[in-house]
């Protein structure tokens, strides 16, 4: 699961992070793009000398580019993380979205109510966080399965807290 408790449970602070899927890793990028080049590369072995090359360069060369933007910017855009410390008097998370954006959210924990809405957010099982007047979202990246799980270790975690 994209999630990792550290420490394990105990009375010192809990911490824990999400993160979302990564499904091409940076070997990966260089893996696609460079077969990607490779296979431009074939047609363009049978215009050495012919005029047709400088034709087709450009548009081979922008191909490529494009694939290499649309690569980097997916990775950019899924560089999201949150994380939630659990604290005997204190739970607070901090998400750090893409392009360096921070969204911050703290509150007493027994005070913190954590629902999860079959059908009623953006993705089944919306698992968000009440408290301190206002109310969070968890790991909406998460599958469906993920978050039924985290919702219920994380109530067992809050509930030794109380």
């Amino acid at each position: 699961m994209p999630y990792l408790w550290s420490p394990a449970p105990s009375p010192a602070p809990q911490r824990l992070r999400l993160w979302p899927y990564q499904a091409l890793t940076p070997r990966g990028f260089v893996s696609v793009v460079g077969a990607t080049a490779v296979l431009f590369l074939l047609p363009l072995l049978t215009q050495i000398g012919h005029p047709g090359l400088w034709v087709l360069l450009p548009f081979l060369l922008s191909a490529l580019a494009a694939l290499w933007w649309a690569l980097d910017r997916n990775s950019r855009d899924r560089a999201i993380t949150e994380d939630l410390t659990l604290e005997p008097h204190r739970i607070a998370v901090i998400r750090a979205g893409p392009h360096r954006k921070h969204q911050t959210w703290e509150a007493n924990p027994h005070w913190v109510r954590l629902t999860l809405h079959p059908e009623a957010g953006p993705v089944p099982n919306y698992l968000t966080l009440s408290g301190n007047g206002r109310e969070v979202e968890l790991g909406a990246f998460l599958t469906e399965a993920e978050r039924i799980a985290l919702k219920a270790d994380l109530e067992a975690r809050i509930a030794a807290l109380r």
